[in-house]
């Protein structure tokens, strides 16, 4: 797998450039910061297969990294052992870095503090033997647990960012929050054999761990029916679904309870990434203008191809997303192009790949499987994808194939395409070094 570790300085210069120098489009066609590609398509293999050692481009870094270390103003009144999860800790502060955690919120940053904050709640049930804190607590345990990661360089709109709230800490309207209740009511040990260890693959696909989940979330739901049913108040019960729901983050938090904090991130990153990975977290904005040049059997391939490139444009300065949420983002747009009678394939006409659907730099798009960022000398990093040029493919009439069903290979990490670093002249790099300056002069005042 050709790979690239991008560090914070080389990704914040490329996006300045990106937004301050050029349009999307020339940017993908620069010679100086593209890197040596062949234009063939890549090999159509399984997900399960495991992905080749990667081949670092190692960028230069000529700039001293740029750290938050301050200490946490914590309000005294959180009970939650912060110590048992000092790593965890550590590793949500990286990936949800000041500058990053807005471009990786969906794939890195909000996944991980949600499984550090069951994670916390969990082990502290060892001790308070309750699976949910009381409205007062979350609230201040939500604080500390910021200032934390603040202090360690994480962005300081964390809940803004991942739509977080105190009421996430709570007991989300579950009727059984007591560890014993919960143990007396579910089938733990059928529970802990599903989730113990899962395949961020298979379970994708089999959903053993997921189903496992929701049959408890159901039992302990039920239990609240059955105080009611006795009162004939079922008009006062809340919606089921919402209640279930509700109940399995307490599944979750008791299931973090029984692992290690290690093993526990493991399988809620592997569930969350379940769900990151079967929708497009793109918006779509308005396509009248796409209509209008690939309408009429597309009789201006340059108007309709400029049209393409000008709407793609605005994707590309979203997020950074998967590969697999970018199979997800061309079949949706795919339908949506299809739905304004665009019938050809615009994405073969007009030269559209899969990475053209990811925030632009080099091209990235991130491993389909959980991943986390790094920090090191250089700041921090994390790594891209930096393959050929996949075609996006166009969806046939019967919508996007489910990349589940067994006659269905998709791109898993992409193979070797080249490990050749991107070729800087003298006066580029120059120029390059000064805008990095600029930006990280910027970021520290």
């Amino acid at each position: 797998m050709a790979s690239l570790k991008l560090t914070a300085h080389v990704f914040i210069l490329f996006l300045s450039l990106h937004v301050c120098c050029c349009s999307t489009i020339d940017y993908l066609k620069d010679p100086v910061l593209s890197f040596k590609q062949k234009d063939s398509m890549l090999p159509m293999i399984s997900p399960t297969v495991t992905p080749q050692p990667f081949l670092p481009l190692l960028a230069p870094s000529p700039l001293a990294p740029y750290t938050n270390t301050t200490v946490p103003k914590l309000s005294g009144l959180c009970r939650l052992n912060f110590s048992v999860a000092e790593s965890l800790m550590t590793v949500t502060s990286i990936d949800c870095w000041s500058v990053f955690a807005p471009l990786l919120a969906n794939v890195m940053c909000c996944p991980q503090l949600k499984a550090t904050l069951t994670i916390l709640i969990g082990q502290s049930s060892k001790e308070t033997n309750v699976l949910a804190l009381n409205g007062t607590t979350a609230k201040h345990c939500l604080s500390d647990i910021e200032q934390i990661l603040v202090a360690q360089g994480a962005n300081d709109s964390l809940a803004r960012i991942c739509s977080v709230h105190s009421s996430n800490l709570t007991d989300a309207s579950c009727p059984v929050i007591g560890v014993n209740e919960f143990e007396d009511t579910v089938d733990t040990s059928k529970l802990l054999a599903a989730c113990e260890k899962i395949d961020p693959v298979k379970e994708c696909c089999a959903q053993t761990c997921e189903n496992a989940i929701l049959d408890a979330a159901t039992r302990i739901a039920s239990k609240a029916s059955d105080v009611l049913s006795t009162d004939g108040a079922h008009d006062l019960l809340p919606d089921r679904s919402s209640k279930i729901n509700g109940c399995k983050s307490i599944v979750l938090r008791w299931l973090a309870s029984k692992l290690s904090p290690s093993r526990a991130k493991e399988v809620l990153r592997g569930l969350s990434n379940c769900k990151i990975n079967k929708a497009c977290p793109l918006v779509f904005p308005d396509m009248k203008h796409v209509a209008m040049g690939c309408g009429n059997g597309i009789s201006n391939r340059t108007a309709c191809c400029t049209a393409m490139e000008s709407y793609v444009a605005h994707l590309q300065k979203q997020s950074l997303i998967t590969n697999l949420q970018a199979l997800d983002c061309a079949a949706s747009l795919g339908m949506k192009l299809r739905k304004s009678n665009i019938t050809k394939n615009v994405y073969s006409l007009c030269h559209i790949s899969l990475k053209d659907f990811s925030l632009q730099v080099s091209g990235c798009l991130l491993p389909s499987l959980p991943s986390d960022a790094t920090f090191d000398s250089s700041g921090v990093s994390f790594l891209c994808d930096l393959n050929d040029n996949i075609p996006a493919p166009w969806p046939t009439s019967q919508g996007a194939a489910s990349s589940c069903s067994k006659h269905v290979k998709i791109p898993a990490l992409p193979a070797a395409a080249s490990a050749e670093s991107g070729l800087y002249h003298d006066g580029v790099m120059l120029s390059l070094l000064l805008a990095s300056a600029i930006v990280l002069m910027t970021l520290l005042n």
